[in-house]
């Protein structure tokens, strides 16, 4: 035979195909054997163990002190707070802010599984748990940063306080007058001792739903009449400014969540929100303080934060970064004289041949000292930092969840925006330490 011979070798035939094609179905009744533990399931760096470990690292005292089941007394064990606070915080990384959902995750996600390592969790305890521990959160947000101070990764020298206004769990419709308001109350206390006096439909259950469903009706709306005064002084003392109370513009108040007002939003428009104030160091970005507030401006709002700084963490910033909202002359000399330099624009005169930063006639020392302050190159070059960390700090908070609020009411929503501050912080200290 020539190897060199380049001529093709005959082709074969291919044999017929007859009959069904043969593959590999799955047969999902089949048992079978196997030993895998929840551990296995989670890689080594994945981020719920570090959530685990930071939330070890947090002073959850309030939480246990709070639990009934004790040793040596009858009772159900209750679920570790430290296992509720690491299903929120790793949600929030993700920006999950739905009960249901991070309960859907505790029973099909392996990194959620994992954190709960087989205590059974539902949806009514993780919502339970955000709505019901205001104290506790706030001392863990301490402890988070106690965590970094200790640290020597922050030193709260200097802060930088921002406002984002978040959507509030209310429809513009909800708004009511106070004629329609006394008009909802008498439909709803109707309502109410009409499910009272009748046979129950349905089960016992159903029954009892719209029971209490109907009775917390009676209860915001007559929340939102108690607040309806408040709404009208502020419309009282716009129209001695000079704006115009119409019919479209009067004061109303939500039957839905009677602590949300209508605020001028980041593009623009205007709908029901709640003001979430960050308190931020700016060395490293770490949330210090958090507060709600409905008011739409952050004038007054300095001055309650700086208290609570002092409060929480035993010392004053030595330097404060706002921006001009927060330029309220009572306010600036209020938190000087507690200790910290305020660092916040001037508003440029209506004269325009008058220096901005100039003393004025009437100004008080702080005052004063604030004017020609920010008038120089360093005041300038530090207040640069303030949108470097409170800007930052605002998106990071839309990104772990704060785009539509889920929860009514002031506290609630302040046990949601410590939640993400708590969040933030864990996030921060994975950059630091990692």
């Amino acid at each position: 035979m020539n190897l060199l011979d380049s001529t093709p070798a005959p082709r074969m035939e291919e044999a017929p195909r007859i009959g069904t094609p043969r593959t590999e179905k799955p047969h999902r009744t089949q048992a079978e054997w196997g030993i895998v533990s929840v551990d296995e399931l989670v890689p080594k760096d994945h981020r719920a163990r570090s959530v685990w470990e930071f939330v070890g690292r947090v002073d959850l005292s309030p939480l246990y002190e709070r639990i009934q089941a004790r040793e040596a007394q009858p009772g159900r064990p209750a679920i570790d707070p430290k296992i509720l606070m690491a299903i929120w915080i790793l949600g929030a990384t993700h920006g999950i802010a739905s009960a249901r959902e991070l309960g859907r995750l505790c029973r099909e996600h392996a990194a959620y599984r994992w954190i709960c390592g087989g205590v059974s969790v539902n949806y009514h305890t993780i919502s339970d748990f955000r709505t019901g521990n205001l104290a506790a959160f706030r001392k863990a947000l301490v402890g988070s940063v106690a965590v970094l101070l200790q640290q020597g990764l922050v030193d709260l020298d200097t802060l930088a306080q921002d406002g984002i206004r978040v959507r509030a769990s209310a429809g513009a419709a909800s708004f009511r007058r106070r004629e329609t308001l006394e008009e909802c109350l008498k439909e709803a206390e109707a309502r109410v001792a009409e499910l009272e006096s009748q046979a129950s439909e349905g089960t016992a259950r159903e029954a009892a739903a719209r029971r209490r469903a109907a009775r917390e009706r009676v209860e915001r709306v007559t929340e939102a009449l108690r607040q309806l005064p408040e709404i009208e002084a502020i419309k009282e003392r716009n129209r001695k400014k000079g704006e115009e109370i119409t019919k479209k513009n009067a004061p109303r108040a939500s039957t839905t969540d009677p602590d949300a007002r209508v605020m001028k939003m980041p593009d623009g428009g205007f709908r029901p929100a709640h003001n979430i104030q960050f308190a931020t160091d700016v060395k490293e970005q770490v949330v210090v303080g958090v507060a709600v507030t409905n008011s739409g401006v952050d004038h007054g709002q300095m001055p309650p934060m700086i208290e609570q700084v002092e409060a929480d963490h035993g010392r004053v910033p030595a330097k404060t970064l706002v921006d001009g909202g927060f330029a309220k002359i009572d306010d600036i000399e209020t938190v000087t004289a507690k200790g910290t330099t305020v660092y916040a624009p001037v508003q440029a005169p209506k004269d325009k041949t008058r220096d901005a930063h100039a003393p004025r006639k009437g100004d008080s020392e702080a005052i004063a000292e604030w004017r020609v302050r920010m008038g120089t190159d360093d005041a300038k070059e530090l207040y640069k930092q303030r949108a470097a960390t409170a800007e930052c700090v605002n998106a990071q908070g839309r990104a772990h969840g704060l785009t539509q609020l889920l929860v009514r009411g002031n506290e609630k929503v302040l046990g949601v925006a410590l939640l993400i501050g708590i969040t933030h912080n864990f996030m921060r200290w994975l950059t630091l330490t990692g």
